[in-house]
């Protein structure tokens, strides 16, 4: 489908193709060409373009790995991708995807049937929840609020399942023989299933996006492929560490569920102090938030930078008076920068 896809208006004017721009913008907001809202988003891109050609630190790869670890907003950033991808790959859900068979035979399921039988619904469940959430939950409540719930609820999830394996250590066939023990066990595997629909909610689907959407243009591919790398060295770690911590002569499996629970229980303390909300924000109004200081962003930056100098948020909001000063105070400002 990437086949039908449009240039972003922000790579063509950066290539220096501007009437191809304003026809990609003028499609996208479904607006003429001429109409003041296109007009004013592609002026705010071209500043933003021209910002960061005077703010370039060199050329090749050396500028942008220089900007990227020089600047205090790009450093910021950085961390923001990295620290999501750590968080989310030792939260434990992808390890329970992984050896999904091997986490039911802990809480009580028996035989290779039922075991994939039950991995098969664990799977449907993922699939269906990160359908759903990234296509219309994740834009309707904000990336802020989706990843702290998605959090709560894999929280939950794996600190029942860390105190049933407490309770019920090594539970298998035979030992699964109280009606309560039995009750618990299938509240675990409920848990684990909730577990998912908190993981699609939260890390599967911020993780990426916030990635996708704070680096400036100038530093973004190499922030991104930085990024991304760091993912799959967790993954893949991660696939390698689980297996071992599961062993008895190790963590054990209710130590390996602590852990996640300790791992998400960290995450949900950095969601609410260092990341900002994103949703709806251009870049140019992401380099404002950014550029406060670094104790504030995740909490006040989304509120504190809201409607600045932008006349896209001015007709979001209907003000004409509004519209009408940021529209004449962005064509002066045009003119003096020329």
């Amino acid at each position: 489908m990437t086949l039908f896809a449009k240039e972003s208006p922000r790579f063509l004017m950066k290539t220096g193709q501007q009437e191809k721009a304003a026809q990609t913008m003028s499609y996208l907001r479904n607006l003429p060409v001429e109409h003041p809202y296109v007009r004013t988003e592609l002026i705010d891109i071209n500043d933003q373009l021209e910002r960061e050609r005077e703010a370039t630190l060199g050329s090749g790869w050396i500028g942008p790995l220089k900007e990227l670890c020089v600047i205090p907003s790009n450093r910021y950033r950085l961390m923001i991708g990295l620290m999501a991808q750590l968080l989310g790959q030792w939260s434990g859900a992808n390890s329970i995807t992984i050896y999904a068979p091997e986490f039911f035979a802990l809480l009580g399921t028996t035989g290779q049937t039922e075991k994939l039988f039950a991995t098969a619904i664990f799977g449907v469940v993922k699939f269906v929840s990160a359908i759903a959430c990234a296509l219309f939950l994740v834009d309707f409540i904000g990336r802020k609020r989706s990843l702290t719930y998605g959090i709560l609820l894999q929280l939950l999830s794996m600190l029942y399942i860390a105190i049933y394996l407490t309770a019920v250590p090594a539970v298998t066939a035979d030992k699964v023989k109280s009606s309560a023990t039995k009750h618990a066990s299938t509240g675990a595997i409920v848990f684990i299933y909730f577990s998912g629909v908190g993981w699609a909610l939260g890390w599967n689907s911020i993780q990426y996006l916030v990635n996708a959407e704070i680096f400036p243009l100038r530093v973004r591919s190499l922030g991104t492929s930085l990024v991304m790398c760091f993912h799959f060295i967790n993954q893949y770690g991660n696939s390698k560490a689980v297996p071992s911590m599961l062993l008895e002569t190790s963590m054990k499996p209710q130590g390996t569920f602590w852990f996640f629970s300790a791992v998400t229980l960290l995450g949900l303390f950095w969601v609410w102090f260092f990341l900002p909300e994103t949703a709806g924000k251009s870049l140019e109004a992401m380099d404002e938030m950014f550029s406060l200081p670094w104790y504030i962003i995740g909490r006040q930056g989304a509120a504190m930078t809201a409607g600045q100098g932008s006349v896209a948020d001015a007709y979001d909001g209907g003000d004409v008076e509004k519209i009408a000063n940021a529209e004449q105070t962005e064509e002066i400002e045009h003119a003096e920068r020329q």
